[in-house]
């Protein structure tokens, strides 16, 4: 899918962009064959100085901030390693749960083959992150999830923890959400088959807090994408 990186932009200053990630799309070039588009690619053709600050997994939609120069990055970068920078994701999780400011604080270890991770408390890296429900619906729950680090896969290794793995996450535990399981007298059209209401793991990178060039303090707000947004329409509708 081809995308215009202006339409994506939610804020930008001098110093700092900010864009709302799509789902499926690779923060950074990726190290295949096929590589296809990244959004850094994409954020280069707009300014060819720009430096991706963070990332987000390919799945996962939302806030994620670029830099325009060195300072600028070097700035950025320095909040994160002081833990300075509030990122809020938001996810739909499995089950019910009333989780009020619940820390989980398990070290993780990324595995050989790059693409997971496990809890390893000898040889895993420090890792918290902050859990609030949202909303609970029949079967499921949104949850708010503040990451304190920045662990490859954190929030979703910690909720399977908590057994609230994600919806649609089965490499951590999570499984597939159907309209049939929430609404009542649901009809399925003879022959066809039912298709999941969200396609990826639903987690999406809600807002970002940190401070400007000048120390002001910002926080914006990434719209949840078409397929996170019917979802949580689909249970608000249904799942109550």
């Amino acid at each position: 899918m081809k995308y215009n990186f202006q339409d994506l932009i939610l804020f930008e200053n001098d110093d700092f962009l900010i864009v709302n990630k799509p789902t499926n799309l690779a923060t950074l070039d990726e190290r295949t064959a096929d590589r296809g588009d990244s959004l850094l690619r994409l954020a280069r053709e707009y300014n060819p100085e720009l430096m991706a600050a963070h990332r987000l997994d390919k799945e996962t939609s939302g806030a994620l901030a670029f830099a325009k120069h060195r300072e600028a990055y070097r700035h950025l970068a320095m909040q994160f390693e002081a833990r300075e920078v509030t990122k809020r994701y938001h996810a739909v999780t499995n089950g019910i749960h009333e989780f009020d400011s619940v820390s989980v604080y398990l070290p993780i270890m990324q595995l050989k083959n790059g693409t997971a991770v496990t809890i390893d408390r000898q040889k895993g890296k420090v890792a918290e992150t902050i859990f609030n429900t949202l909303k609970i619906y029949k079967g499921y729950t949104l949850v708010e999830c503040i990451p304190i680090t920045g662990r490859m896969h954190q929030i979703r290794i910690h909720l399977s923890c908590l057994r609230a793995p994600i919806v649609n996450d089965p490499q951590y535990g999570g499984e597939p959400i159907f309209l049939s399981k929430i609404k009542r007298k649901f009809n399925l059209k003879q022959g066809s088959e039912e298709q999941p209401l969200i396609q990826r793991v639903a987690l999406h990178a809600y807002s970002l807090s940190f401070f400007l060039m000048a120390g002001e303090g910002v926080q914006v707000t990434a719209p949840y994408p078409k397929d996170m947004d019917v979802l949580v329409k689909q249970l608000d509708k249904w799942g109550v």
